[in-house]
Formats: structure tokens, sequence, C-alpha cells
């Protein structure tokens, strides 16, 4: 450990109490994606408070600044601002919980943005860190992707998607991200290096539409759309002996809106669903299956259906961690549990990291100190220590040893990682699937 390394720890050791406090804050105070606007002012004062001068308002709420020296590659330190929808958790705000751990992220992005800011630790590296907090991890539904592209301009259901293709992520060379434990829920070490193989999707929103009549009187004169997408949704369940399980194949819908009255055959019927798999051309395939299920059910009860597809997420590959990672995540102590993600597993919930993988070099780990399933009202902090405070020092850790020494360590770590796509091809994808 150098004295930069030294330097790092004590800064991070020092603010312990005030970043511990903020974690509660945010912890209990969740927001729907791209409506993160307190949290988002949060990151976007502590940022100036540093002495940076953050942009704001991007992709609705994304805060981001920089810091370092022009030359040299540029490292995106990324924190994620929302919260999901979890009205049953105990610190449950508006209906919107931290129960996947995003909060945890801000606190470790700030935590680093503390220590990195220093003067001696900002002279000492050669090149430049973004930090970021993004808008909306948790794909939204379709009527909030609705009302924000209406308002806002705003074509992605997940905040990367949209900040990548407006061009956001241009100047940038790589991203260091983290999370909560996930593939390994049940892991007892405390950070576990590396990013697991997670599945995409597509979002896929089904308007059944039938002919209202009256219930009792007359149903005979109607045409049942919630009919339609019960057998839709039946006919769903028949072709899932097709999904082949190396594909990770997942598809869950549900019923957004399901008919007008109780005594009206319901003639609009909405149901909203995610098409996953852990590769594209697989997303494709199992996606125009689902759409013959409903276009067939449709016609059948005679009803019309439009099925509207929206841009998920894309696939992420399995990334093993290096040796940069492992020696760097030592000098957390000899206390701290460190191991490699479980490689050959498939996580089968799907994020966009995946879209940032496509176009960049990410390097990502994951925090323990939780407890209970995520997205569920059980998920709990055990350690705050683990879940705030390590990871702050990992991400700050790292980026000095990826920026140090001309940079070594990041261009070593671009070079081996070979995206699927040009951050040019990326747009042009968007704006292909963009309604």
């Amino acid at each position: 450990m150098d004295n930069i390394e030294k330097r790092i720890i004590e800064l991070i050791d020092e603010h312990a109490q005030e970043l511990q406090a903020l974690a509660e804050d945010i912890y209990t105070h969740a927001e729907q994606g791209y409506h993160e606007f307190r949290t988002a002012a949060i990151a976007a004062d502590l940022l100036r408070g540093l002495g940076l001068e953050p942009e704001t308002g991007l992709a609705i709420t994304g805060v981001k600044a920089v810091l370092g020296k022009n030359e040299g590659p540029n490292v995106a330190l990324i924190g994620e601002l929302d919260g999901l929808a979890c009205p049953d958790h105990p610190f449950a705000n508006n209906g919107f919980a931290h129960s996947c751990g995003h909060y945890a992220q801000m606190v470790c992005l700030l935590g680093a943005a503390i220590a990195l800011c220093d003067h001696e630790v900002a002279s000492a590296l050669d090149g430049k860190v973004t930090f970021f907090a993004v808008p909306a991890e948790e794909f939204q539904d379709s009527s909030v992707r609705k009302e924000v592209r209406e308002k806002h301009d705003v074509h992605c259901g997940g905040g990367k998607c949209e900040l990548i293709r407006r061009g956001q992520f241009d100047d940038i060379d790589m991203a260091v991200t983290t999370h909560s434990h996930m593939v390994a829920r049940d892991s007892d070490a405390d950070i576990l290096l590396g990013n697991s193989a997670c599945t995409g999707f597509i979002g896929k929103t089904v308007y059944m539409h039938g002919r209202a009549a009256h219930a009792a009187a007359a149903p005979h004169l109607g045409a049942n759309a919630l009919n339609a997408a019960c057998l839709g949704m039946s006919a769903l369940g028949m072709i899932r002996e097709t999904f082949r399980e190396k594909d990770c194949v997942r598809v869950h819908p549900y019923i957004r809106k399901g008919g007008q009255a109780i005594n009206v055959v319901p003639s609009e019927v909405e149901v909203d669903m995610m098409v996953r798999a852990n590769s594209q051309p697989v997303i494709e395939e199992v996606s125009g299956k689902v759409d013959r299920c409903f276009r067939g059910a449709a016609m059948a009860i005679g009803c019309t259906c439009d099925i509207e597809d929206s841009q998920g997420y894309m696939p992420c590959p399995e990334i093993a961690p290096n040796e940069l990672m492992f020696s760097t995540a030592a000098l957390l102590g000899d206390d701290v549990k460190i191991a490699s993600i479980p490689l050959g597993e498939c996580n089968t919930a799907s994020t966009d990291v995946g879209d940032l993988c496509s176009v960049m070099p990410v390097m990502n780990f994951t925090f323990g100190g939780s407890r209970g399933d995520l997205h569920s009202k059980d998920y709990r902090i055990e350690d705050p220590y683990v879940a705030h405070i390590l990871p702050a020092k990992l991400m700050a850790l790292l980026t000095y040893r990826l920026l140090r020494d001309g940079a070594k360590g990041a261009e070593e770590f671009i070079g081996s990682c070979k995206p699927t796509m040009t951050i040019e091809d990326y747009k042009a994808y968007c704006g292909k699937m963009s309604p």
C-alpha cells in the first residue's frame, strides 16, 4: 500500500459517520426512476462542495461531474439514483423503496468522490474521473415511459440507455459499477469481484381491443378483450416448453388495465411484460412467439390487438475479475472476505449495465452487508460498514490503481475488452427501437 492508498482509506474513514448518515437519509427517501429529484440534488450539492461543477438534469435527473487531467483515459464511476415499487417495505416512500440497494451505490459513489477529490490524491491521477449518478436503472412501465417521452423526450425505459443515446458517455473510456450481491445473495463474502452474465430483454405492451356490451343483458354483442388477454397468457404458458434452459428465457406479464366496469364486457385491456433471455437473437425469437400468442388469441375471441415493443436492456457478458481487482481489494484488510463472482452462472435478472457493456469496458464488483431477497419487503441492511463504507473504499482504490503510473491499469483493462457495438451503432439501435 502506497501513501496515496493510505490517504484514500483515511479520508473515507474520517467521513464514515457522514456517509452513514447519508445512507440512512437516501435509504428512507426512495424515489421512482426518472423522478429522483431529491436524491439528485443531494449528489449535486455534495459534488459541488468538493469543488466540482456538476451538470444536472441529464435525462431528467442525472448528475455528472468530472475531475482530473485532459490527458489519459476517462473512467466513469456509476451510482444509480432510483428505488423501485415496493409499497410493503417498512421504509417505503410513496410506494417506493431501496430494496435493491441502489442507495448504497450512491453512498459508494459520493464516498469515492470525497477521497479522489483530495488534492494529494487527485494530483496522482493520470486521467479523468467522471462521477455519474444515473436515473432509472429499474425499467419503467409503459405509463411512465409515455409520461417521460411526452414531457422530456426520454425514449428509453432505462437511464443508462437514455444517457448513451444522448451522448453523455461519448467521452468516457470505461466504467466502474457496483451493486448489492445479486446472483450470490447467500455468499458470506464481503466483496465479490467481477461481473456475472445477466439476461437482456425487450419491453412489450399488448393493447387488446374488444367491443363493450352489457355483461348480463347482452354479452353476445360484445367482444371480451379481457378473455382475449387471458387466452393469450394461456397460450404463452403452452409454449413455455419450447424455451431452452440454456437460453435463460423469462416472460412475465401482468394486466395493467383489465376493463372499465364490472357490468360491462371489457373492451380495452393492456398487458405489460418483459421478454428476457441471455442473448439478443433469442430475445427476438421469443418475442415473435409471444406476439403470435396474443394475436391468435385476439382473433379467436373476435378482438384486435396492437403490440408495442420498447427498447429494454442488452444482455450482460460474464467478466471475470483480473489481478488488479484482487490486489486492490486486498488493501481493504485481512479481515475482509474477498471472492470472485461465481463463474458460469447467469443472473436471469437484467440491468442497463448490459447496455454500458455493449459499448465500453465495465469493471464491476458487488458488496454484502444485506439480507433478504432483492426487490422484496425483506431487504435489510445488517452490516452498514460492509454495505456502505467498504464499497466506497474499493471504488476509490480501483480508480487510483487504474489511473496511476500513466493510467497503465486502465489502458490494459480497456485493451482486454471488446464491446459488441460502437456508441454510434447503439444510438442507431435506439432510434430504431423508439416508438
